[in-house]
Formats: C-alpha cells, structure tokens, sequence
C-alpha cells in the first residue's frame, strides 16, 4: 500500500509498504529519518518516541497505515517545529504545511563547510540538554528530547513530578536520569525567562 503522511512539515510518500510495517521503519528505512531509535521493539524504552498529530507515541507500535494523512514530528524536525511554535503557530503540536510551501521547500547548507544541518539552530530542549550535560550515549536522546519538547509545550513551567511523569515511558540505560531532569527544568526557566523578557 502507499501511505501519505507530513513527517517535520513536509509531505511525504512511502511506497510498496506492506500491512505489518510500522511507522518507525517507514521513518528510518524509507525516509531516511534515522533519529527515531529502533531498540526493544515493544513500546517499553520510548527510544523510537515521535509526536503524530503532536501526541508522543512510540513509532513501533504505530503500524505505518494509521499515519495516512496524519502529521508527525521526529527529533529531526524539533528544531523548525519549535521555531514556528515560538512564531505563533503551532500550539498544537500539529501544524502543517501549505502545498506551495512544500513545493518551495529544499535543503540548505547551513555550515561554512557545505554539510546540511552543520551549526543549524536547535531547539531550546535540545540546548538545554547539551548545556546541562544530558547527552551521554545518546541513544535515548531523541526520544526524551521529543517527550520534553511536548511537555514543555503544555506545561511551561512543570514541576518535578511532571517531569518524571511525561518522561516516564524514556529509558535511559546510561545516566542516573538527574541530568536529563536537569536539562528539562533548564529548559523550563528559559523559557519562563524569554516570556517574562518578551512581555517587558
């Protein structure tokens, strides 16, 4: 069958997908989006976590068919989607993409050394993680930076228990989980002090 879905605000096609195939293997092996890590396979380690129609999700357990005509957000996408977020659009987590946009749309070198994504802005989630030292092995990353970012939208300024609560379904077999914790409430205070900067 042919699935058509909005992956980070673009449309896209996927061909020849058979009726057991999950959403998680159209992203990675059919578009190209290897972000979403593919680990237990069973929706325990939230490694593969993506928003579809801005509801985190774990991609396994999403088979590719229900993503028809839907949109989805993967840890490659968190960056624009935070920026059109941050503009005004997007408050809920499902924006899309006007067909003359996406038709205009191609992929830019950001970098002086001509690699696309090369010094690209990130999101603030993805900074704070960075700053607070949240990044170890990495493999959990893109799932619990996806979990955050839509935590953060709903609940600006989440306490401690919110926190472990949005990110409970992320496993991290690294860490301790403290700095993830951190990076999340890092992220928080900025952007509790961008919006008190922005009404001044």
């Amino acid at each position: 069958m042919r699935v058509n879905l909005t992956v980070n605000g673009r449309p896209h096609e996927a061909d020849d997908v058979w009726e057991g195939e999950s959403l998680l293997y159209v992203l990675r092996e059919r578009l190209g989006l290897p972000g979403s890590k593919n680990a237990c396979e069973q929706g325990e380690c939230g490694s593969c976590t993506v928003r579809l129609d801005g509801v985190p999700v774990c991609a396994c357990l999403v088979a590719a068919g229900q993503a028809e005509g839907r949109e989805v957000v993967t840890v490659e996408g968190l960056a624009d989607f935070a920026g059109r977020r941050a503009a005004g659009g997007c408050a809920t987590g499902a924006c899309g993409t006007g067909l003359d946009e996406a038709r205009r749309w191609q992929a830019r070198p950001t970098g002086t050394d001509g690699r696309t994504g090369e010094h690209a802005a990130l999101a603030p989630i993805q900074q704070a993680f960075i700053d607070a030292g949240a990044v170890q092995c990495g493999f959990c990353t893109p799932g619990l930076l996806v979990a955050a970012d839509e935590l953060l939208e709903r609940n600006t300024e989440p306490s401690d228990a919110d926190i472990r609560e949005a990110l409970s379904g992320n496993l991290c077999r690294c860490t301790g989980y403290e700095k993830i914790l951190d990076a999340v409430r890092l992220a928080a205070a900025r952007g509790a002090t961008a919006t008190a900067g922005e009404g001044a």
